[in-house]
């Protein structure tokens, strides 16, 4: 079960896998993964200390869709006394993921689990006190019944942290100097079409109104709870920033182009030659602004 959406909606780029894209070579992408992920890893920390303020000393922590373990590491940093446990479709991913934890000397409480979401968290040997799913429920069809499955692995009093919404990506001023301002508000509109049609494919998907307190409620969980977290990375950017921007507008370039005017493809094309010096590569103003929201809930004692 294996997925890397990473047109807007998982800009985040660790690799969270949800549904078959077989013809991916997981161990390939692993490093640009880890990279992305840990380029976002201010914003993760952020959330991860908000969470450490809502559960207090969980015993096991699962990291329901981890790719290469960024977060995974981080909630055994933010949790020493827990038990960690990173599940996805990748093995290739699950075994980056353990070499972290063993470089970071937390080897000895870290486990892998490879299968499908969500049905392979029931290989798990006891209930989770805290279960993280960073965008990788979008990527099940009934994201209701995905939900319920989730929650039914919770320990009473166990807390389900889902990562979903937030705001677009930010890497461009509006006005770039050469081509029609707003490109980036018009890839919106394309990559919003993209995921309504991915979501639309999905096996079993059904349509709900993505309130996910609502979601969250209707598994059977309650005190729910919604903050947004922030990565600010202003211009010029760092070599890993820009590194990131270059992948992610040449994906939209490579996945979504034909659905952009020629204009906005040629103005893409420019953005991504090396060679052109108003090029992401070598552009002043390049940064990353992104905001992703977490909705936690509670498994009824």
């Amino acid at each position: 079960m294996a997925h890397h959406h990473d047109h807007g909606h998982d800009h985040d780029g660790h690799g969270h896998h949800g549904h078959g894209h077989t013809d991916i070579d997981w161990a390939e992408m692993a490093p640009l993964l880890e990279s992305q992920a840990e380029l976002f890893t201010p914003l993760y920390e952020q959330a991860l200390s908000w969470l450490a303020k809502e559960v207090t000393d969980p015993g096991l922590v699962v990291d329901a869709g981890s790719g290469p373990g960024v977060i995974s590491c981080l909630f055994a940093e933010t949790f020493p006394g827990a038990r960690i446990v990173a599940v996805d479709g990748s093995r290739p991913l699950l075994e980056r993921a353990r070499d972290r934890a063993a470089r970071q000397g937390a080897a000895d409480r870290f486990d892998i689990l490879a299968g499908e979401l969500p049905g392979v968290l029931d290989e798990l040997d006891y209930p989770a006190d805290l279960l993280w799913a960073s965008r990788s429920v979008h990527h099940l069809g009934d994201q209701s019944a995905a939900l319920a499955a989730l929650a039914a692995r919770l320990a009473p009093g166990g807390t389900l942290a889902v990562m979903e919404g937030g705001l677009p990506a930010r890497f461009l001023p509006r006005d770039i100097g050469f081509g029609r301002p707003g490109l980036q508000a018009r890839i919106d509109v394309v990559e919003e079409e993209w995921f309504a049609r991915m979501r639309a494919e999905l096996p079993g998907s059904v349509a709900h109104t993505e309130d996910w307190p609502a979601l969250l409620a209707s598994a059977g969980l309650h005190h729910t709870r919604s903050r947004t977290f922030l990565l600010d990375l202003p211009a010029p950017a760092t070599d890993r920033a820009r590194a990131y921007v270059v992948a992610s507008l040449g994906r939209i370039r490579e996945a979504m182009a034909e659905r952009l005017d020629a204009e906005d493809r040629a103005t893409l094309d420019r953005l991504l030659d090396p060679d052109d010096r108003a090029s992401l590569h070598h552009r002043p103003d390049v940064f990353v602004l992104a905001a992703h929201t977490v909705h936690t809930a509670v498994r009824p004692v």
